[in-house]
C-alpha cells in the first residue's frame, strides 16, 4: 500500500481547496473583491473541483476528514488508511493558511490599522474569519445559538457527503459521467455555502476549519481564534460535520444504495426487449 502517494494526494488537494477557498474570503475582507455571497461560494466550489481533478488519481481526493470517516463507515475505504488521510488533510490545510498569511500579512496589518482593530481582541474576528469560521457569520443579522449552529453544519455536511456517494456510486444510473463528477461536487459545495454560510460560514470540513484556525491563533489572534470558551467551535466545526457525514454514509448504504441497485436492474430489463 503506497501511503506516501495517499499522503501527497490528500495534502496537496486540501492545500489547493483551502488556498482558493480561504483566499476568496481573504480578498473579500481585505479588498472588497467579491460582491455578495454567491461569488465567494463559487470560488469555493471551483477550488473544490480543481483540487479533486488534481489529486483524485493519487488518493481519490477526499480532502475532508468528515468524508474520509464516511468512506470508512460506508466500506469504501480501509480503516488502516484513515490516519494517513486525516494527518495529510490537516497538514494541507495548515500549509495553505500559512501561505495565505505570507501573501496577505502586510495587507492584514494595514486593514487592522485603518479600522482600528487590535489583533487578539474580540473585534479582530473581522480578520480572523479569513482563516477559521464563526457563528453567526460576522456581520450577519442571523440569530444562531449553539444547537442551531451544530445542526446547520451537520446538515450541510450530510448533504455534501450524500451527493459525493451518489455521484460516485455505480448503481446510480442518473449520475453524470465520471469526468464531470468533480464539477458537480464543487457545485454542491457552492449550493450548500449559499444556504448555510449566513449562519455558520459553512465549514463542512474539520481540517479546513481547525488547521487555519490554529494558524490564526499562532499569528497573534490568540483567543479571538478560539472565542467560544465552552468549546463551541469544536462542536460546530469538527464534531457536527463528522456526525453529519456518518449519518449520510449510513443512510446511503442502508437505504439508497439497495434501492438504486434494484432500480438499475429494473431499468436494464425494461430497456432490453430480449429480456
Amino acid at each position: 500500500m503506497n501511503y506516501k502517494k495517499l499522503f501527497i494526494g490528500e495534502a496537496l488537494g486540501t492545500f489547493v481547496l483551502v488556498l482558493f477557498g480561504c483566499g476568496s474570503v481573504a480578498v473579500s475582507v481585505l479588498f472588497d473583491a467579491h460582491q455578495g455571497l454567491m461569488q465567494v461560494a463559487l470560488a469555493w466550489g471551483v477550488g473544490v473541483s480543481l483540487a479533486i481533478y488534481l489529486t483524485r488519481h493519487l488518493s481519490c481526493a477526499h480532502l475532508n476528514p468528515a468524508v474520509s470517516v464516511a468512506m470508512v463507515l460506508g466500506r469504501r475505504m480501509s480503516p488502516r488508511k484513515l490516519p494517513v488521510y486525516l494527518v495529510a488533510q490537516f497538514a494541507g490545510a495548515v500549509l495553505a493558511a500559512l501561505a495565505l498569511y505570507a501573501l496577505f500579512s502586510p495587507s492584514i496589518a494595514q486593514y487592522e490599522s485603518a479600522h482600528g482593530i487590535v489583533r487578539g481582541t474580540a473585534e479582530s474576528v473581522k480578520t480572523a474569519m479569513m482563516f477559521g469560521e464563526y457563528y453567526p457569520s460576522p456581520g450577519s443579522t442571523a440569530v444562531v445559538p449553539l444547537p442551531l449552529a451544530m445542526g446547520a453544519e451537520a446538515f450541510g455536511t450530510f448533504l455534501l457527503t450524500l451527493m459525493i456517494f451518489a455521484l460516485t456510486e455505480g448503481c446510480n444510473v442518473g449520475r453524470p459521467d465520471e469526468a464531470l463528477a468533480p464539477v458537480f461536487i464543487g457545485l454542491t459545495v457552492t449550493s450548500i455555502i449559499c444556504l448555510i454560510a449566513p449562519l455558520t460560514q459553512a465549514g463542512l470540513n474539520p481540517a479546513r476549519d481547525l488547521g487555519p484556525r490554529m494558524v490564526a491563533w499562532a499569528m497573534g489572534w490568540g483567543s479571538a481564534a478560539f472565542p467560544d470558551r465552552v468549546g463551541g467551535f469544536f462542536h460546530v466545526y469538527v464534531l457536527a460535520p463528522l456526525l453529519g457525514s456518518m449519518i449520510a454514509a449510513t443512510f446511503f448504504v442502508r437505504v439508497l444504495e439497495p434501492v438504486m441497485g434494484r432500480q438499475s436492474i429494473q431499468c436494464d430489463c425494461q430497456d432490453d426487449p430480449a429480456k
